[in-house]
């Protein structure tokens, strides 16, 4: 089963959309369940370390990734350097106690796989949380080092997504439960589930006003106020045409509007830190209605990045500094 979602460039991705969305919810269900059950449904120790192949990927990988973020060691049998770390990947799988999955997957009976994660060498671990796919690291890395970015991984699974992982139970068998049943709907799955299906579809207006329906009833919802910016941010590059709006871009630097639409389409292409930088040297060169109206235009930016991500915390002080 070929792997979706891959790209690991472009910042709005309406997959990922979904599948965030799709994730905090499932994560969200399976808390209450939970609760209800007294922690029932937990999995044993020896699942966190799973063997998955081509024919599996999608069930054991991109599915669980809605639950847990999955590690995955690409190895073989014959790399030596694999032999060092994988055992290392799966003590620290089982110590992190369902915080994340790893997912072994030996290249030599899987090139496919190999291939569309694009290894270009073993060992190679990369992680997919809610459906996206990122690469972690390649070769030896030490212990801390390995430790300090699965941390990091867990950190932007559960913030972002909302995945706190799965419940271990010590004294469950292994192969047995894989996850804890799904809680009845929460008050806006419907509401939500209306975007993506709008945003699946192409109406991107209709996906702005679902994510305005939720946000009408609860202003702090976090998945429509992501979904809301992405949807609004797509809505206004629909049908531009990127070389005239790159055009005026350049031929008036210090005109807002024509930086806030070339910023936009900067944005969409997955360059965050030049739609940034644009937006930031633009604020410098304003004054007025038209720097404020910029600067409200980035902080737009950086709720559809999110605010967890390392590009948005540098952009908020270098807007800092040229405000001030």
């Amino acid at each position: 089963m070929q792997p979706r979602n891959m790209s690991m460039s472009g910042v709005v991705d309406l997959a990922a959309v979904k599948a965030a969305q799709e994730a905090k919810a499932k994560a969200e269900q399976a808390r209450a369940q939970a609760a209800q059950q007294g922690g029932a449904g937990g999995v044993s120790p020896a699942d966190l370390v799973i063997d998955v192949d081509e024919a599996g990927f999608e069930r054991d990988v991109l599915q669980r990734s809605a639950e847990v973020p999955v590690v995955i060691d690409f190895w073989a049998e014959w790399c030596e350097p694999c032999k060092q770390l994988s055992p290392l990947l799966e003590r620290l799988a089982v110590e992190y106690n369902g915080r994340l999955l790893l997912a072994k997957i030996d290249v030599d009976a899987n090139q496919m796989l190999m291939q569309q994660f694009g290894v270009q060498g073993i060992p190679a671990v990369f992680a997919v949380v809610a459906g996206q796919a990122l690469p972690l690291f390649q070769g030896a890395a030490s212990e801390a080092q390995i430790r300090e970015t699965l941390d990091q991984l867990v950190a932007v699974a559960e913030q972002r997504f909302g995945l706190t992982g799965l419940t271990v139970d010590p004294d469950a068998e292994p192969g047995g439960a894989q996850s804890v049943p799904a809680a009845p709907a929460g008050p806006y799955d419907a509401l939500l589930e209306a975007a993506v299906q709008a945003l699946d579809a192409g109406d991107l207006a209709g996906a702005v006003q679902a994510y305005k329906n939720v946000l009408s009833q609860d202003p702090v919802n976090s998945e429509a106020k992501l979904g809301l910016a992405q949807a609004e941010l797509l809505q206004r590059v629909q049908g531009a045409d990127p070389q005239q709006v790159r055009k005026e871009a350049a031929d008036r630097p210090a005109d807002a509007q024509a930086q806030i639409a070339a910023a936009d389409l900067d944005l969409v292409g997955g360059h965050v830190e030049d739609a940034f930088g644009r937006l930031i040297e633009t604020v410098q060169r304003t004054v007025g209605d038209d720097r404020d109206t910029v600067r409200l235009r980035l902080l737009e930016l950086f709720e559809v990045v999110g605010g967890d991500d390392p590009r948005v915390a540098a952009a908020r002080r270098a807007l800092a500094r040229a405000l001030f």
